[in-house]
C-alpha cells in the first residue's frame, strides 16, 4: 500500500496550542489550505498537496456523484446522504425513508453496526439494552443513498461496496473530476471505498459545490445549507457554523479533517495530524475570522467565535484554552 507524504515530520506545522495556567502543555500540528474566491491559492501551512484520506469530508462529493447518476431525493434526505449523522430520531427516520423509496429494508445496508454518535441517544440505547445497529451508524445515510442509486440505475444492490461495482467505479470517476486529482483507493471505517485527495483538491471541490447555481452540485450544496442538522446533528459544531454563516457549506471527517466553503467561493481544508478533533473547529474558525468572515452579510459572529473557544479545565473551571497559532504562523 502506498504511504502518504503526510506521514513525514515536516508535513505538519503547529496549528493549535493547549494552554493551561499559562503553560503550553500540548500542541496539535496539522496542515491547512485557503483558496481565494478566484480558486487560486491564498495561503497554506504544511504540505497541502500530498494525498491524504478525507474520510467523511468526502461524503458531499460522493453524493454529488450519486445525484449525477440519477439519485433523486428531497433536500432533507439528500443532506442525510452527505451526513455523518448523530443517530437522532429524525436521522433514523430519514434513512428508512431513503430505503423505502427504493423498495428496500434496513437489512440491505452494508455499513458496520454501531451506536449513535449523539451522546444522549447512545446512552439511551445502551440503557435499554439495545445492540449496535447498521441503521444507527453515522454513515447509514450515505449507504442508503448508494443503495437507492443502484436501484435507480438498475445495478445490483449486492456487492455495492466492491470497488469494481459499477456504482463505485462511477463515483470514483466523478470524484476525480471534481477534485482534479487521481485518487488512491482505501477502505473507510464504514466499509465503503475511500478515495484519497490532497487538501488543495478537497478545498477545490468544495468551492465548486459552493459556487454552483444549477445542476447536481447546486442541489447538493443547497441541501447542506438548508438542512445542516441532517448533515451532522442538532448540537454539532458543523451545524452551528452553517447556521451562523449563510450560504456556507462544510463537512468534517474522522481523524480531524474539515472542509468549509463560503458562498463567494473561498474554500478551506485542514487536517490535524494526531486526529485530535477538539483542535479542528478552533483552527477553522481562526482561518475564517482572519480572512474577513465578519464582512459577509448575515454572519452570526458570536456563534462563530464560540466554536473557536475550547476551554482547558482545572478543578472544573477554565484555567486555559486551546489557542490557534494561525496569525503567528502566517506572519
Amino acid at each position: 500500500m502506498p504511504q502518504s507524504p503526510l506521514l513525514t515530520d515536516d508535513a505538519f506545522v503547529p496549528l493549535v496550542e493547549v494552554v493551561r495556567s499559562g503553560f503550553v502543555e500540548g500542541l496539535h500540528r496539522g496542515a491547512m489550505v485557503a483558496l481565494g474566491a478566484d480558486g487560486e491559492l491564498a495561503w497554506s501551512l504544511g504540505d497541502v498537496a500530498a494525498p491524504m484520506l478525507p474520510r467523511s469530508a468526502s461524503k458531499p462529493l460522493q453524493a454529488l456523484a450519486m445525484v449525477d447518476l440519477g439519485l433523486d431525493l428531497p433536500a432533507d434526505l439528500l443532506a442525510l446522504a452527505c451526513a455523518s449523522h448523530s443517530g437522532e430520531g429524525f436521522h433514523l427516520d430519514g434513512v428508512r425513508r431513503i430505503l423505502a423509496g427504493a423498495g428496500l429494508e434496513v437489512d440491505a445496508l452494508g455499513n458496520v453496526p454501531d451506536y449513535p454518535l449523539d451522546e444522549r441517544a447512545r446512552f439511551a440505547a445502551i440503557r435499554s439494552g439495545e445492540e449496535p445497529t447498521r441503521l444507527a451508524m453515522n454513515c447509514s445515510g450515505k449507504h442508503a443513498a448508494m443503495l437507492a442509486t443502484c436501484v435507480r440505475r438498475d445495478w445490483p444492490v449486492d456487492g455495492y461496496l466492491d470497488p469494481v461495482h459499477p456504482l463505485q467505479v462511477a463515483i470514483r470517476q466523478r470524484y476525480e473530476a471534481v477534485t482534479g486529482e487521481t485518487a488512491q483507493l482505501a477502505v473507510d471505517g464504514c466499509g465503503a471505498p475511500l478515495l484519497s485527495v490532497s487538501l488543495i483538491g478537497l478545498a477545490r471541490a468544495y468551492a465548486r459545490l459552493a459556487q454552483a447555481r444549477t445542476g447536481p452540485a447546486a442541489r447538493v450544496a443547497d441541501a447542506i445549507r438548508s438542512h445542516p442538522e441532517h448533515v451532522s446533528g442538532t448540537g454539532r459544531d458543523e451545524a452551528v457554523l452553517l447556521r451562523a454563516v449563510p450560504g456556507a457549506i462544510g463537512k468534517f471527517g474522522a481523524e480531524a479533517v474539515y472542509a468549509v466553503a463560503l458562498p463567494d467561493g473561498r474554500a478551506y481544508a485542514l487536517k490535524i495530524a494526531d486526529g485530535g478533533d477538539r483542535a479542528r473547529p478552533v483552527a477553522m474558525v481562526a482561518a475564517l475570522l482572519r480572512d474577513g468572515l465578519a464582512g459577509l452579510d448575515g454572519v452570526d459572529l458570536d456563534a462563530v467565535r464560540s466554536l473557536g473557544e475550547r476551554p482547558v479545565l482545572g478543578g472544573g473551571t477554565p484555567v486555559g484554552a486551546l489557542r490557534p497559532t494561525l496569525d503567528r504562523m502566517l506572519a
